[in-house]
């Protein structure tokens, strides 16, 4: 069956959306891996980095700190030597060794398995007490690991990906655009939330990339109404072009992208 979006398209739309991702992009598995520490800080030094660069300091840290109460001890300086390679390494440190020092204050241990029994509302609030985290951060920290919580993940992709489609507005951020998706899709569980996330965010890697959105090959250029506005192959659009969306990358303040 052919999926139509009408060009003044509106949250609704998210779920028939997901339908032509399914068909374009077969093959998600979740990625709940993670016990839930662990995601928070891989999230919190993932910020304007490379899936690639932010994976390997990770794995660095991990390796170098097998324990989180020795990565919380461990000196601000050595942190930041293990992880120079993401962005922004000094403040990441930073923030890591401060975030878990606080966390070890509620949760000695490390475990944060018990958020689990909190509403995802309080559970996110309670994680964007902590320095360097907001929500993006945090919603990964509640869907992508163990806990698997019902918590949409938003990165720079996403929102120029649903802006273009008219899901949210060309100014949408982070958080306008967390609302409009979970208010729309209340039910959806977190692998659905997590599956979307993915698809789109591939979407937005591979044929609707910020300077040159590749219209004429996308899989749901139909559906799109950014897609009308599009150049032709070979010239690069313009930030201009994109009513507003053009300056997705700029509002999105770090820490919040990850």
């Amino acid at each position: 069956m052919q999926i139509t979006f009408d060009f003044a398209a509106s949250t609704n739309d998210i779920p028939r959306m997901r339908e032509s991702l399914r068909a374009a992009f077969a093959g998600y598995r979740p990625h709940n891996v993670r016990k839930p520490v662990g995601q928070l800080v891989k999230s919190m030094i993932s910020s304007r980095t490379k899936d690639g660069v932010s994976l390997r300091a990770y794995e660095k840290l991990v390796r170098r700190y097998p324990r989180w109460e020795m990565l919380a001890a461990a000196p601000f300086a050595e942190i930041e030597r293990v992880i120079h390679e993401v962005t922004f390494a000094a403040d990441k440190a930073g923030y890591v060794k401060e975030s878990l020092r606080l966390v070890a204050r509620v949760y000695p241990d490390f475990d944060l398995s018990s958020l689990k029994n909190r509403s995802v509302p309080e559970a996110l609030s309670w994680l964007e007490t902590l320095p360097g985290v907001a929500r993006k951060v945090a919603a990964s920290t509640l869907n992508f690991s163990t806990l698997a919580m019902p918590a949409f993940v938003v990165d720079a992709h996403v929102i120029r990906v649903l802006a273009r489609f008219g899901i949210v507005g060309p100014r949408a951020d982070t958080r306008t655009t967390y609302d409009a998706v979970m208010s729309a899709v209340p039910d959806w569980t977190a692998f659905e939330l997590s599956e979307f996330h993915v698809m789109v965010k591939r979407l937005g890697q591979t044929f609707c990339r910020f300077e040159t959105a590749d219209c004429s090959r996308c899989p749901l250029r139909r559906y799109c109404r950014h897609a009308g506005l599009s150049s032709p192959p070979g010239r690069a659009i313009k930030k201009t072009d994109l009513g507003g969306s053009g300056r997705i990358d700029r509002m999105l303040a770090f820490p919040d992208r990850t």
